[in-house]
């Protein structure tokens, strides 16, 4: 026989309201009587009845989640919050991906209303007044991650104009005079939002005023941008470090010096974004910026859950973020 709440509520002498609140981890309960319910829960194999819950409150008990794909390993740690937040609060995931499509993000946002999706979680490529309408008039509760659209919208990520600039000035300190970007979005700046990366590049643009960098730095923003990298000539002239907008490019970008033979610090030095979890495989180690992946993921589900549960938005503090001094630079 199936073991209810109202089982559990029995058992252990309390309301079924207060069982729910022990079982989803909301505030307002005695620890001991938390403890107590849970651990009844435990002893007697209690799984909760999504369907029926749903029913009784009038939702899905699923979260709309779009992001533009999971090549990019930061992306799909960022999922892995995501996921195993909501599942902990007894939420759902219907992932969709937009590969940077913004037309296909439309259609893909209208396909999970459809679905009757309680909330949503948007990694967006869309910007502007007439994306911001269409989402009010969806009248759902959505939480905007890493591309901020405006204060309309709940928003998680971190400070990225001063990740990048402290990494710049961190450069700079070690002696670098010429510093190359790297960052291919920025050739779509005017069509698709890409407030993460435009962000990062002012970080980096005030990083080398504040720290009277020698020579005016070379923004490499080509979809080609490693043929781009090999027609300037780092062996000679100026001391120069290579920032790149994320740890991908940096990992191309070691592969592409070790077949060219050019030395990781010793020709030139290099700096990612991100620490994604399979640095810790690279050689020479990289100096990166690193913040907490997942948290981004859980956080936006946490805000988006309050939301659905009390009807108003919680502020979100920006996560901290550190850089993290490798060998590359």
């Amino acid at each position: 026989m199936r073991i209810t709440i109202k089982d559990i509520s029995e058992i252990c002498g309390v309301s079924p309201g207060t069982v729910d609140r022990a079982l989803n981890n909301r505030p307002g309960i005695n620890p001991k009587t938390k403890a107590k319910i849970l651990e009844t829960a435990r002893k007697l194999n209690y799984r909760p009845d999504h369907r029926a819950r749903s029913l009784a409150r009038g939702k899905t008990m699923t979260i709309g989640v779009i992001l533009f794909d999971l090549r990019n390993r930061s992306f799909a740690q960022m999922m892995n919050g995501i996921e195993r937040r909501a599942r902990e609060l007894g939420y759902f995931v219907d992932l969709a991906l937009s590969g940077k499509d913004p037309a296909k993000e439309i259609a893909l946002i209208d396909r999970l209303v459809q679905r009757n999706v309680d909330g949503l979680i948007l990694f967006t490529v869309n910007k502007g007044e007439q994306f911001e309408a269409y989402l009010e008039h969806l009248r759902l509760p959505i939480v905007t991650i890493c591309n901020r659209l405006s204060d309309r919208w709940a928003y998680v990520g971190i400070d990225d104009r001063q990740a990048m600039k402290d990494a710049t000035l961190h450069a700079i300190a070690k002696g670098y005079e010429r510093i190359i970007y790297i960052c291919p979005p920025l050739r779509k700046r005017q069509t698709i939002n890409i407030y993460t990366q435009e962000e990062r590049l002012k970080g980096l643009l005030a990083g080398c005023e504040e720290g009277n960098l020698r020579h005016e730095p070379i923004i490499v923003q080509e979809k080609n941008y490693l043929d781009s990298i090999k027609r300037i000539d780092l062996r000679n002239g100026p001391r120069t470090a290579i920032l790149c907008s994320t740890d991908y490019y940096a990992l191309e970008v070691v592969n592409m010096f070790r077949q060219l033979r050019i030395g990781i610090p010793g020709d030139v030095g290099l700096v990612g974004f991100d620490n994604v979890d399979f640095l810790k495989y690279v050689n020479p180690s990289l100096t990166t910026i690193e913040y907490a992946v997942e948290e981004i993921g859980e956080r936006a589900v946490d805000s988006l859950v309050t939301e659905l549960e009390t009807g108003s938005r919680p502020d979100i503090p920006l996560l901290n973020y550190r850089l993290i001094e490798g060998a590359s630079l």
